[in-house]
């Protein structure tokens, strides 16, 4: 089992994040905890094809985009600024929603960007601790622990 001080929670985060349809896998190490990347074309060092079935290595497969469409929900519906929320809760309905939601922010709403990152990667960092307890990599007990200790931040 490993322990969830030496693991990259952004690292395994964004893995469970990429939703892009190219032909590469994200993996973990079982044993060290080490996050690889997989193209079918160069394999896990950039030069060599490999098939992963001769790899002793966990995929980590993404999560479906509405877990991610939620955060963002989440956050319209808790910020203080109602115009903004109203505006944030218009973008994201829809096709498109998060390019929207992003635009909005960025364009619209600059102040809430440290807001959303801390909201967001709180809230991944949780989703990465969860994985890792569900496939057996870290004990269900630093999970309760990690998600006790890491509640979503305070929205602005």
């Amino acid at each position: 089992m490993l322990e969830l001080s030496q693991l990259d929670l952004d690292e395994i985060a964004t893995a469970l994040s990429d939703q892009t349809d190219y032909d590469h896998r994200w993996l973990i190490d079982p044993m060290s905890g080490q996050v690889a990347f997989w193209t079918s074309d160069t394999g896990l060092d950039g030069e060599n094809p490999v098939d992963l079935e001769d790899v002793d290595l966990t995929p980590i497969d993404p999560l479906p985009s509405y877990v991610w469409y939620q955060d963002m929900a989440d956050f319209a519906d808790r910020i203080s600024d109602d115009a903004a929320g109203r505006r944030l809760a218009r973008a994201i309905a829809g096709k498109g929603a998060f390019r929207r939601f992003k635009n909005a922010l960025y364009e619209e709403f600059p102040e809430l960007l440290p807001g959303w990152h801390a909201f967001r990667e709180a809230r991944a960092n949780r989703r990465a601790v969860e994985w890792l307890a569900d496939e057996g990599l870290i004990s269900e007990d630093e999970a309760d622990q990690y998600r006790q200790d890491h509640p979503d931040p305070d929205v602005p």
